[in-house]
């Protein structure tokens, strides 16, 4: 997923990785030079759906404006992590 909008310096990478584990889902978040945030998340469709409502919304100062998905080859991690 690409995130758009006010989503960093809002803590939306830490809250998005908080999220996807409590959800049991493994995968990545980072921030990206165009001001956007990108993830992969792994896991059954109906988590990755709520991670996705999650996402759509993001933090307390985050302010989403869109958000876009494709889907890419699972690679089979069992952590969630925070990249760059």
């Amino acid at each position: 997923m690409t995130v758009q909008g006010l989503v960093q310096g809002v803590g939306y990478r830490a809250g998005c990785r908080r999220r996807a584990v409590d959800l049991g889902l493994s995968g990545w978040v980072r921030n990206r030079a165009d001001g956007s945030v990108e993830l992969e998340a792994e896991g059954p469709a109906d988590r990755l759906g709520e991670l996705r409502l999650w996402c759509e919304k993001g933090p307390t100062g985050a302010r989403v404006s869109g958000v876009s998905t494709a889907q890419v080859a699972v690679a089979g991690t069992d952590w969630f992590e925070i990249r760059g």
